[in-house]
C-alpha cells in the first residue's frame, strides 16, 4: 500500500513527540534520581531552549538556501541519537550538560522544517493543519503511559534505554520523508518589513511569555505531582490527559476556525493558560482540579500553537516558512523556554511551587494584552501572493 507524503509526515510527527513523551516527563526524576538540586536541574532543563534559540534559525536558513530540508531532518536525527548515547557514559554534570547541548542543538533543527514541509503539502489548506499533527501527540500519549507503567517497576535509569530506542525509531521514520520543492520569488514583502510590523512583533513576543509561562510546567510538573503524593503511573496519566485535549483541540480546528478568528482563539488560549497554572500551583492536592487543569492544555498549546502556526501561514510566503518556523520556534519554545525554566529553577527553591505557578500565570497575562492590543480582527489584510 502506498503511503502519501502526508502519512510519512504523520509517522514522524509520531515518533518524534514520542521521544518528547519519554524526555519532558520523566528526565526530570533522573536527575533528581542521581542526585541534582533543584537549580542544577533547572540549568539542566535550561540547555534545550538554548539550542532552540540558536539552532533553528541556522537550520532554516541552511534548508532553506540549499532547498535541501528532508537531508536536514536526516541529519538532525542521527545526531541526536548520537549525542543522547553520551548519557549512559557519565553522570558528571558538566559532561552531561554538553552531552545534552549537542543532542539538542541537532533535535532542534528538525520541527521548524518538517512544520514548514507539511504546511507545503497542505497547499494553504491549514485548518488541516492539525490533523495531521495530532499524530505527534497519539506518540507523545503512548510513549508517557508505557513509559510511566514501566518506571514504577524498573530503576529510573531505564528511562535511557527507552530514549534510544525511540531515537533510533526518529532517525527510521526521517529516511522516509519525501523531499518537497522550497518556493522561490513570489510577490511576497521582504522578510525583513514584514517583522517590523507592530503585530508580527505583538504575536512573537506574545509567544515569548506564553513559554516562559510554561516553564515549571515542563522542568517541574511531575517533580510537583511527586512531591503531592502521586505515583509514575498516575504522572503518565495527568500528562497524558494534557495531551487528548490537545489532540481534540486540534481536531476541532477546522471547526473553531470557521466560528471565531484567529485573535479569538489565540485570546482565549492565554485566558485559560492564566487560570491552569493559578489551579496547578495551588490546588494539586485535589485530583479533580488537577484533571481539570490538564484539559486545559488543549488550551494552552493546542489552540495556542495551531492558532499561530496558520497566523504565520497566513502572513508569511512559502519560501519564508522554514525560517518563519524557526524564528518562532527560536523566540518562544527557545528563548522563553529558556528563561521560563531559569526562573522556575531559582523561583522553585526560594518561593515554592504555588508562587511559582503564579509567576507562570502571570506571563500568561502578560501575553494576553500584546494579543488583545495588537493582532487584528481578521488576520487577513496582508496574505501574501502565493
Amino acid at each position: 500500500m502506498r503511503v502519501s507524503p502526508l502519512g510519512w509526515l504523520a509517522t514522524w510527527y509520531f515518533f518524534y513527540f514520542a521521544f518528547v513523551g519519554a524526555f519532558a516527563p520523566y528526565f526530570t526524576l533522573y536527575l533528581q534520581d542521581i542526585g541534582f538540586s533543584a537549580w542544577e536541574i533547572g540549568v539542566m532543563m535550561s540547555v534545550p531552549q538554548v539550542m532552540r534559540l540558536l539552532a533553528p534559525n541556522l537550520w532554516g536558513w541552511l534548508a532553506d538556501h540549499l532547498g535541501r530540508r528532508v537531508a536536514v531532518v536526516r541529519l538532525a536525527a542521527f545526531f541526536s541519537l548520537i549525542g543522547f548515547a553520551g548519557f549512559f557514559f557519565t553522570r558528571e554534570y558538566t559532561a552531561m550538560l554538553a552531552a545534552m547541548a549537542l543532542v539538542w542543538f541537532f533535535w532542534s533543527a528538525a520541527l521548524p522544517l518538517v512544520e514548514a514541509m507539511t504546511l507545503d503539502q497542505l497547499a494553504g489548506q491549514t485548518e488541516r493543519y492539525g490533523s495531521i499533527r495530532l499524530w505527534g501527540s497519539i506518540g507523545f500519549i503512548v510513549s508517557v503511559m508505557v513509559i510511566g507503567a514501566m518506571l514504577d517497576h524498573v530503576p529510573i535509569s531505564a528511562l535511557l534505554w527507552a530514549c534510544i530506542a525511540i531515537l533510533a525509531s526518529v532517525l527510521a521514520s526521517a529516511l522516509t520523508l519525501p523531499e518537497t520543492k522550497v518556493g522561490a520569488g513570489g510577490t511576497a514583502p521582504p522578510l525583513g518589513d514584514l517583522l517590523k510590523r507592530p503585530e508580527v512583533l505583538a504575536l512573537l513576543a506574545a509567544c515569548f511569555f506564553m513559554s516562559i509561562a510554561h516553564g515549571p510546567l515542563y522542568v517541574f510538573y511531575s517533580i510537583h505531582l511527586v512531591n503531592h503524593g502521586y505515583d509514575k503511573l498516575a504522572v503518565g496519566l495527568f500528562w497524558s490527559l494534557g495531551v487528548l485535549a490537545e489532540i481534540a483541540v486540534f481536531i476541532a480546528m477546522p471547526r473553531l476556525m470557521r466560528w471565531t478568528s484567529l485573535r479569538g482563539i489565540l485570546l482565549a488560549s492565554f485566558t485559560l493558560a492564566v487560570l491552569r497554572f493559578l489551579l496547578i500551583g495551588w490546588a494539586a492536592d485535589s485530583p479533580v482540579i488537577l484533571l481539570f487543569a490538564q484539559l486545559l492544555h488543549g488550551a494552552t498549546f493546542g489552540a495556542f500553537h495551531a492558532g499561530t502556526v496558520a497566523v504565520l501561514a497566513r502572513w508569511f510566503a512559502p519560501q519564508q516558512q522554514a525560517r518563519m518556523q524557526g524564528l518562532y520556534g527560536s523566540l518562544s519554545f527557545g528563548a522563553g523556554g529558556m528563561i521560563g525554566g531559569l526562573l522556575s529553577g531559582e523561583a522553585w527553591g526560594s518561593l515554592g511551587a504555588g508562587m511559582t505557578y503564579t509567576l507562570a500565570a502571570l506571563f500568561a497575562a502578560c501575553g494576553w494584552v500584546l494579543i488583545w492590543r495588537w493582532l487584528p480582527v481578521t488576520l487577513s489584510h496582508y496574505r501574501p501572493v502565493r
